[in-house]
């Protein structure tokens, strides 16, 4: 089922008129609908971590994982939390600290050193998430790498064939909507078996308005 690009647009443009004004930014959301997929089969299920051109909000919390240098200097780029080997070994002991911290961050890196003590003291709530940490080089250039994460939205199928995913707000630009939704798009296609034609329906939302479906082309 391919979605072009005008038609997107006038899903965008419809779901805009349709959305009620609030006194908050909605967000907006994407929906794709599959078919033909096994979900007995853990392959078919995509749970994956994917970067869009554009942020889709500006309020992605991004947890660095790490020790030394690079922890000073992931406080300095902006990391919404840095923490360090000891913590690891106080969530280890403490799982409600560490099912809190799962919660509260979107995405992890960390220091590949650290990964071993990462997924014993984190790997249980983390795992089933979808948030395990990417690991870096004590060296990497932490700044581009949040900057990276901040794009950063997950896709996760759940129990049903959908994958749901945030790709904006209601206040940004038609085109720039428009290109995170093909990247999403593109990029399960690329994970599908038989590309677009695993693909059933697509929609769009504001958080609280309406769902508008986006007219899409029989192949």
């Amino acid at each position: 089922m391919p979605v072009s690009k005008d038609a997107i647009s006038k899903a965008i443009a419809d779901m805009k008129q349709k959305s009620e004004k609030r006194k908050f930014s909605q967000s907006v959301e994407l929906a794709v609908k599959l078919r033909d997929l096994d979900l007995k089969r853990p392959e078919t299920r995509i749970n994956e971590s994917m970067e869009l051109p554009t942020p889709a909000s500006k309020d992605v919390k991004v947890c660095v994982i790490a020790g030394g240098d690079l922890a000073v200097r992931a406080k300095s780029a902006g990391a919404d939390l840095v923490i360090g080997k000891d913590d690891l070994d106080k969530m280890g002991r403490d799982k409600k600290q560490a099912r809190k911290l799962a919660q509260q961050y979107d995405f992890f890196v960390a220091e590949a050193p650290l990964m071993p003590l990462v997924g014993k003291s984190l790997g249980q709530m983390l795992g089933p998430r979808g948030k395990m940490p990417m690991p870096i080089p004590p060296t990497a250039p932490i700044d581009d790498v949040i900057k990276r994460q901040r794009r950063n939205v997950r896709l996760k199928m759940k129990d049903q064939p959908v994958i749901q995913v945030k790709v904006g707000t209601e206040d940004m630009p038609d085109d720039t909507l428009v290109t995170n939704i093909q990247t999403v798009i593109s990029r399960l296609e690329s994970k599908l078996a038989k590309g677009s034609k695993n693909i059933s329906g697509v929609a769009v939302k504001t958080t609280m308005g309406p769902l508008v479906k986006v007219v899409t082309t029989q192949v």
